[in-house]
């Protein structure tokens, strides 16, 4: 019997990997899904925690990718790893703090360690040349497939028509002229492809679910490492940093404010960790303080929570505020005028 050859693909939960994948599949391959969890790409965490997100799908889109395409998915936890290639890429970053060329290479160098392991023959991504202006150019594709140690067993079948010949196309594990020369930012050939497929329902790319292309995230995590003095980060700093309204109003400590019911029920998972405060005369957000405030900022944390509550045009709102030992002070302010919270106080 003719043996079936075996690949991985490295499955984000967009579109392009959905189709490689199944390109792939058509071909008689046994394909099993790869997912590395850096702790940036969790877009239906923010979807679950805020009211105004609840019609948006709640789901890990690598899974529910997997589930369509019947295929195993393995989701590794890389969140150590990944700290080296965010603080130090040696192909430095894009238009904001994405590392993209040197996350690529890390990924497809983790999936040749898995293929070792596991006896699987090769590997796949939804790669479209000329699709991100870092990681997917001409000129740096083949910079991924021989630093990441993949070399010819990284195979592209969106764009596969478009590069050198892969092992598997010249052993004849699968027929190169079965694979596509899709190029470019236009999603029109996959859309058209997706339907071919019989897709209809699939994440939109939109730059990806990876918070380092965004540029009010990255300016929080800039803002995060330059008040610690150092640009170390745990997974729960990466989180909150996707919740609330962020002020620092001063070097020393910064103010993270519910915007809605959603977020402060996140918020109050944080509450033992951070001197926090809340309105008890009216009804408002809850406020963590990060950071090493004296009294007077903590004053004018209380008075900028007031402003934020439905007492913001009152005279006085009561504040109760517990520290990190869980004592409870109560204080009495008048809210801040918004004028007096300048646009450069919020991250």
């Amino acid at each position: 019997m003719t043996q079936q050859h075996k690949a991985v693909a490295l499955v984000s939960g967009g579109l392009d990997s959905m189709l490689a994948v199944k390109v792939i599949q058509e071909q008689g391959i046994h394909v099993e899904g790869i997912n590395f969890f850096t702790g940036f790409c969790v877009e239906g965490h923010t979807h679950a925690i805020r009211k105004k997100d609840r019609v948006k799908p709640k789901r890990n889109n690598a899974l529910w990718v997997a589930e369509q395409l019947g295929i195993k998915l393995h989701i590794i936890d890389v969140i150590e790893e990944y700290k080296d290639i965010l603080l130090n890429p040696k192909y430095g970053y894009g238009a904001n703090l994405n590392p993209c060329l040197d996350c690529k290479k890390f990924m497809v160098h983790k999936a040749v360690e898995w293929i070792q392991k596991k006896g699987f023959d090769f590997i796949i991504t939804g790669e479209v040349m000329g699709q991100r202006p870092m990681s997917q150019r001409k000129d740096t594709m083949p910079v991924v497939a021989k630093e990441s140690g993949a070399d010819d067993l990284l195979l592209r079948p969106l764009c596969a028509k478009l590069l050198p010949e892969t092992k598997p196309e010249r052993e004849g594990w699968i027929k190169r002229e079965n694979m596509y020369d899709f190029s470019g930012r236009s999603r029109k050939p996959q859309m058209a492809l997706a339907q071919k497929f019989g897709f209809t329902d699939y994440a939109q790319p939109a730059g990806g679910c990876c918070f380092l292309t965004d540029a009010s995230y990255s300016a929080k995590l800039t803002d995060l490492w330059k008040a610690r003095g150092d640009r170390n980060y745990e997974l729960d700093d990466v989180m909150l940093l996707k919740v609330g309204r962020h002020i620092r109003p001063a070097e020393n400590f910064k103010l993270i404010i519910g915007r809605e019911e959603g977020e402060n029920n996140f918020l109050s998972g944080y509450k033992k960790q951070f001197i926090n405060m809340h309105t008890v005369s009216h009804r408002g957000p809850l406020l963590l303080v990060d950071g090493t405030p004296e009294k007077k900022d903590l004053e004018l944390a209380a008075q900028i929570l007031a402003r934020y509550s439905q007492g913001r045009d009152a005279d006085e709102v009561t504040i109760e505020m517990t520290d990190q030992g869980g004592v409870t002070t109560s204080m009495v302010v008048k809210p801040i005028a918004m004028e007096s919270i300048p646009e450069k106080w919020h991250v």
